[in-house]
């Protein structure tokens, strides 16, 4: 038998939650000493601690775990038990990783509030014929529409792959609302057959008179700053929206994200 501090020490928990274990029935020790009251613990209750601890760790409160230890939850269905809450973990710590981005992102809008708006140049756009995928994406939020547009241009690259294509220029994105949200287009050029019938959309961008663009660096997670000051070129000299925006990739993905470019082009018209 082992004292309470020995089996605190063995099991990697304090004498005081052992104590308070204790007290909710959920460990009692092996033996108590009548005339002193000290605790001894058996080897064979470090197992039942285990899955205490195990199931603690699961989220259970500790009134929730005294009737699952009861009903002697195996090692099998505990381990399951175990893969599923650890793969919650690691989807919630994704997710907090995604929310911190995004709040550095705007934390970084917030404090180039009021600067000289970014580099415009108005210009026109040729119009380019693409291979193209489509989704839905539930807003113009980065962490919604963010997925979507990477996991249909991996998508659309192993379709370009498995039809013995290559992209022959930088690939362009465009949006388009919808009444459940927004309409994400992933395209790219490509050396495309005449005639041919393909497991992806071929489609011809028209050139647009005017557009509004300038240079983001960087990856399109804090992309709404650059939006932002383009937004405000446009609205300050003269200019309106007229709806049409392209994201084109002149290079993006590769090396340190910090050196990732892309055009953001903004279709305008003059104000009268």
């Amino acid at each position: 038998m082992f004292s309470i501090g020995d089996f605190a020490r063995l099991g990697r928990v304090s004498v005081r939650m052992l104590r308070h274990y204790d007290a909710l029935g959920l460990l009692r020790p092996a033996r108590v000493d009548q005339a002193s009251g000290y605790r001894y613990y058996e080897a064979g209750q470090l197992s039942r601690l285990n899955r205490l601890l195990a199931l603690k760790d699961l989220g259970l409160s500790l009134h929730e775990v005294g009737p699952i230890l009861e009903e002697k939850v195996g090692p099998a269905e505990l381990r399951g038990m175990l893969r599923l809450r650890h793969a919650e973990l690691e989807a919630q710590v994704a997710d907090d990783i995604a929310r911190l981005a995004r709040v550095e992102a705007r934390l970084r809008m917030i404090e180039t509030e009021g600067a000289m708006p970014a580099d415009v140049v108005i210009k026109s756009v040729s119009g380019v014929r693409l291979a193209e995928l489509s989704a839905t994406a539930e807003s113009y939020e980065s962490d919604k529409i963010g997925p979507v547009i990477q996991h249909l241009y991996a998508d659309l690259v192993e379709r370009l792959d498995d039809a013995g294509l290559t992209i022959t220029g930088p690939a362009v994105a465009w949006y388009e609302p919808v009444p459940d949200g927004v309409r994400a287009h992933a395209g790219a050029p490509a050396n495309l057959e005449p005639g041919r019938t393909y497991d992806f959309d071929v489609v011809d961008l028209p050139s647009v008179e005017q557009a509004a663009t300038t240079i983001h660096h960087g990856p399109m997670d804090d992309v709404s700053g650059t939006y932002e000051q383009l937004a405000r070129w446009i609205e300050d000299n003269g200019y309106q929206s007229s709806g049409i925006a392209r994201e084109v990739y002149l290079h993006y993905g590769d090396g340190d994200p910090a050196s990732w470019v892309t055009e953001l082009q903004e279709a305008v018209t003059r104000l009268a």
